[in-house]
């Protein structure tokens, strides 16, 4: 049996607070909404573009059931604009797994970057982060998953609980089909509490302070022949780009 606990969902006028408190808080999909100021249904013109990504060449684990897109952006006050495609990179400090490569990864489809929604969503991220850590200028990763079963197990974090690297990170559940276990782990990075949920409801989102905690989410397992996991995951850092000379 794999347990499933309710996300501890942070009203949305509750955020800073809970950030401030905890280092974390859970948005349902209506206050993610709420806060890019657009319609929960609008975020309906991103999802065509989950069943577009490419496999993850890069697992040292061998596994092949991780698909991803990336692309990089840059938003300062009210403007975004996406950055010439660029690796991803992580330290080995951060990611003992798969730190330290240069990794490439397929670029975000330039229908998805040209929605409304999207720059919206990001800037209302940027804007938030601005209010706990006063930025001019925020460096942003947008990372698409797709993390399925089709070895039977998938792994969306086989680095196990970790930190990224940045100032702030944005997980957005997509969608779950056909899967159990798929657990939010979310623990203090210099104590012992810590706290377990599921995020189920599609465009609900966890934001977390890097600096103060660290994350994972458990294995998903199919409940029938085959199934799923759809995220976005987006990364904020001040300082500029991880791994720019």
């Amino acid at each position: 049996m794999v347990a499933s606990f309710p996300a501890p969902q942070t009203p949305l006028d509750g955020l800073d607070a809970a950030m401030r408190q905890r280092g974390y808080a859970v948005l349902a999909a209506d206050a993610v909404a709420a806060l890019a100021g657009v319609a929960v249904s609008e975020f309906a013109a991103l999802l065509p573009s989950w069943d577009d990504l490419r496999p993850d060449a890069y697992l040292k684990d061998g596994g092949r059931y991780r698909k991803r897109r990336h692309s990089c952006f840059i938003a300062e006050g009210d403007e975004l604009r996406q950055v010439p495609h660029r690796m991803h990179w992580q330290s080995l400090d951060y990611n003992a797994l798969h730190g330290g490569m240069q990794r490439w990864f397929e670029p975000m489809a330039t229908t998805v970057v040209a929605q409304p929604v999207w720059s919206k969503l990001l800037l209302a991220l940027a804007h938030t982060c601005t209010a706990r850590m006063p930025s001019p200028r925020w460096c942003i990763e947008a990372h698409q998953f797709r993390i399925d079963t089709v070895d039977g197990l998938g792994r969306p974090t086989p680095e196990g609980a970790h930190r990224d690297g940045v100032d702030f990170v944005a997980v957005l559940l997509v969608a779950r089909a056909g899967i159990k276990g798929g657990e939010t782990r979310v623990f203090e990075a210099a104590g012992p509490d810590g706290q377990r949920f599921t995020l189920g409801e599609p465009w609900s989102m966890l934001l977390l302070d890097d600096a103060r905690v660290i994350h994972e989410s458990t294995p998903i397992q199919p409940v029938g022949e085959y199934g799923h996991r759809d995220t976005l995951v987006l990364t904020f850092r001040a300082a500029g780009f991880q791994g720019e000379v």
